[in-house]
């Protein structure tokens, strides 16, 4: 594109192959051939079968399916039952959920049949964006979104909106004969137009120079194709899955050894081990975690918050650092006309009303700071039909300002000027001062210039108003802007939502640090910053970003809030080190440049307004731009990511404590302390228990603030609660064996229905102590589903060994004497198990 603004335009068309009248119909389809549709790659989705082999190719998914393959191949076929449904559901949600989040994401992109005007055989015609090739000659009109990078030919009036693409807040005026300047950027030629932008005023003819990918849009949507990395939760659960995978390769060959050795007995041993496997697998866990990311997005959704990808839940909840832009998120994305004062700083409607004849006036560009002039209800003077329009000076971009020249009975003919305060200050001779003309001597001056000073200190957007009678002639030119009358100042802002104080109060509640990236100034943003509670102190700009290394920025942005001048590039350097810091970082923006800090943030968040590129990039979709909304979904984050910490850690806990169960009771016992068929019946029974867990409540406690992934923490948990539960298991096994007998093998059958008991109502209850960091029924209840499938769990276990099922599962009546002894040791597990919850919670371990 570069070199597309250093030639002139003749010689750009001739480099094309094309001419001011377009290409035929037969080479544009030779060029379609050659260069593919104008499309950009993000408009690429998964197929269904990606989806699927995400969803699949889990290790423990894998190893689930490697012991159905292995139960089924030596004839176990209710074990390989039992894993395959559990494998088939857990796969089956995820793939329908994040179906169902995709179509939801690309339901928010526009629908429509967009065109542009495109000369063909020479002949203009409207034709889809996507068949447009480079060397088409495009015609242009205000309103009309670019459709490819274009190098323009013929511009009249042109100002194009570049905000997604620069952050530049107002539109930029294009020229076809303004030359390039060495060492100029591209996407500050005045002779270039990109793809993402839009007409603001104006018309033109311009050339297709590059289309599709190759366009500066589809290079950087290219540029986001690698995948991302995985984030800490993808770590926490890959590193859990393969400690299990670790366990079950360890535990499986060695019970087997075991019991092979000691008992004689090969057969059963393999099909014991090969049930201890799957014991020690958990298999629930792929179909709970995609429950509760199912569960999560859809209560997400009724927030308005669309997830794109399940894993990105507990990413939300996990943020503890969000870097968000200022305009539209705390500001109402609208300006407003705050002050109409004269040069002593007092209020004045005549400032306002002079302000509006320009703005009703003119024909140029309406700007927002018009549309705020005419929307400020002061009364305007004469009313407005008594006014006529006379003549205008336009807006240009080496005035900064624009005029109107103005007439109406009695009040004789006017020029009436708004723009910059430096332009309009050097054409005035004489300024109003309590309604009445004086000279603007070096102190008046001195005067202007500390107010305009003192407002654009105070955040405000400045602009001056000023008029002088003029005499009737046919043509007014920018040389009648001279010896002007200084009525006042105008002062407009973007002000802050009633909404964002709190919000951000409710983010530093939840343990959310805001941290404000602006590409606005730094008087502006510390206002708005401070009039919605953001600390300024150490405000930087992106100069002063620039200047930092990457060991300082890191420093710095540790202790500061708010960063202002800044670059897409000095976005993504600030995200980097915060991240660097170990936060979890969650990126809001909706901008073309924002693309590459959605991408590099831990999770990147944008809105259903914002442009495709910048959707596609992001991991999660606001409805609203409201950080109320972010709010919300942080809190169902953290919902969510509780909810599956609960089930990892019983998981975890109970497989680390049966492993020093079986592996003692294999060594000791004589004979299997559980038939293979008890084993995968216990474990089948314990995973129905677990179903609910998904929908449980959570304590306030657990949401109050960000709880990442801690395998360090999961670490200490599975070292206390597995050796307790195997203390209590060990208590069965004497209990079992000396107190009623169960010491050989032809009295097996009753040590294996007490241990089976046992084991089946500790795990099932202990559920209650886990789930919560508090004490269970009295400060924090389980939903219903969760208290239902327990206690129908349990009662299932006590009833089995008298139930017609029994003879077929290997079980026995127990004595009399058995549940007295198992409520106590189901009580006094319970009971240690909480008070070791108490300690690890007191030293900050949990």
């Amino acid at each position: 594109m570069a070199e597309a603004a250093a030639l002139p335009a003749e010689a750009l068309l001739a480099r094309l192959g094309a001419s001011a009248g377009g290409l035929t119909s037969a080479e544009a389809t030779r060029r379609r051939a050659e260069h593919g549709p104008n499309e950009m790659p993000a408009a690429r989705r998964d197929g269904a079968g990606a989806r699927l082999w995400r969803a699949v190719r889990n290790p423990l998914v894998l190893l689930l399916l490697a012991l159905a393959s292995v139960s089924l191949a030596t004839g176990d076929r209710r074990a390989a039952a039992v894993i395959g449904v559990m494998v088939a559901l857990g796969v089956a949600l995820r793939f329908v959920q994040e179906t169902r989040a995709d179509t939801a994401a690309a339901a928010l992109k526009a629908l429509v049949r967009v065109t542009t005007c495109v000369t063909r055989d020479g002949t203009p015609c409207e034709l889809p964006v996507r068949e447009v090739v480079p060397g088409d000659v495009i015609t242009l009109k205000a309103g009309d979104m670019i459709p490819a990078d274009l190098r323009l030919l013929e511009a009249r009036g042109l100002h194009v909106g570049e905000a997604s693409l620069t952050g530049e807040s107002l539109p930029v005026e294009k020229t076809s004969d303004t030359p390039a300047e060495a060492g100029d950027s591209p996407l500050h030629s005045p002779v270039l137009l990109f793809r993402g932008t839009s007409v603001q005023s104006g018309s033109a003819t311009a050339v297709a120079v590059a289309t599709g990918p190759a366009t500066y849009l589809g290079q950087m949507i290219g540029s986001l194709e690698a995948p991302e990395p995985p984030n800490e939760f993808q770590r926490g659960i890959d590193r859990f899955t393969w400690l299990m995978i670790r366990l079950v390769l360890v535990m499986a060959p060695l019970v087997f050894l075991l019991n092979g050795a000691l008992k004689h007995d090969w057969g059963g041993a393999f099909f014991f081990a090969l049930a201890v496997a799957v014991g020690l697998t958990p298999e629930m866990l792929p179909m709970v975690f995609s429950v509760c990311l199912s569960q999560g997005a859809v209560a997400m959704a009724r927030r308005r918050v669309i997830v794109k990808h399940l894993d990105a839940i507990q990413g939300v909840g996990a943020i503890d650092v969000l870097c968000t832009d200022k305009t539209g998120t705390l500001t109402r994305d609208a300006i407003i006309l705050e002050r109409h004062c004269d040069v002593q700083g007092t209020e004045r409607a005549p400032v306002v009303a002079l302000a509006g004849l320009v703005s009703r006036f003119q024909t140029g560009l309406a700007s927002a700071l018009d549309a705020a002039i005419l929307a400020h209800g002061d009364d305007p003077g004469p009313p407005a039909p008594a006014w006529r329009k006379v003549d205008e000076i336009p807006f240009d971009f080496t005035r900064r300002l624009m005029s109107v020249v103005v007439e109406a009975p009695g009040a004789g003919r006017w020029l009436v000027a708004k723009g910059a305060v430096e332009e309009l200050l050097a054409r005035c001779a004489t300024v109003l001062v309590d309604g009445a003309p004086v000279p603007l001597d070096d102190a008046w001056r001195a005067a202007a210039h500390a107010r305009y000073a003192a407002m654009s200190t105070d955040g405000f957007r400045v602009l001056a108003v000023a008029r002088r009678p003029v005499p009737a002639q046919a043509r007014y030119a920018p040389a009648d802007e001279a010896g002007l009358e200084l009525a006042g100042f105008l002062g407009f802002l973007d002000p802050p939502k009633e909404s964002a104080a709190p919000a951000l109060q409710a983010l530093r509640d939840a343990g959310v640090r805001p941290v404000i990236l602006t590409g606005d100034n730094e008087l502006v943003t510390a206002r708005v910053c401070a009039q919605v509670g953001v600390p300024t102190d150490g405000l930087l700009t992106g100069a002063q970003v620039e200047a930092q290394d990457d060991t300082a920025l890191a420093a710095s942005a540790e202790r500061t809030a708010v960063f202002a001048r800044l670059t897409p590039g000095h976005k993504e350097r600030i995200i980097r080190a915060l991240q660097a810091r170990g936060h979890v970082v969650g990126f809001l923006g909706d901008g073309i440049n924002d693309a590459p800090a959605l991408h590099t943030a831990d999770v990147g968040i944008s809105v259903d307004s914002a442009v495709d590129i910048a959707k596609d990039a992001a991991d999660v979709i606001l409805l609203d731009k409201d950080l109320r909304v972010l709010e919300a979904g942080v809190r169902q984050g953290r919902t969510t990511f509780a909810n599956i910490l609960k089930y990892v850690r019983m998981g975890a806990s109970s497989n680390f404590g049966n492993m020093f169960s079986v592996v003692g009771a294999s060594a000791w016992l004589p004979f299997l302390p559980m038939a293979p068929i008890q084993v995968l019946t216990n474990n089948l029974l314990y995973d129905l228990s677990q179903l609910p867990i998904p929908g449980d409540r959570v304590d306030p406690d657990q949401l109050a603030k960000p709880r990442p992934w801690s395998l360090p923490a999961l670490r200490r948990y599975i070292l206390v609660f597995g050796p307790l539960s195997s203390l209590f298991d060990y208590a069965t096994f004497a209990a079992l064996w000396f107190l009623f007998g169960f010491d050989t093998p032809a009295r097996r059958a009753g040590f294996q229905t007490g241990w089976f008991v046992e084991s089946l109502c500790t795990q099932a209850l202990v559920i209650h102590v886990i789930r919560t960091e508090r004490i269970p029924f009295l400060h924090s209840r389980p939903s219903a589903g969760v208290l239902a499938a327990s206690v129908a769990v349990v009662g299932t276990g006590v009833w089995l060994p008298g139930s017609p099922l029994a003879a077929s599962l290997g079980f026995v009546p127990l004595p009399t004497a058995y549940w007295p002894v198992l409520a106590a040791i189901v009580l006094g597990y319970l009971t240690l198990t909480q008070l070791a919850k108490g300690w690890l919670r007191r030293r900050a371990l949990l």
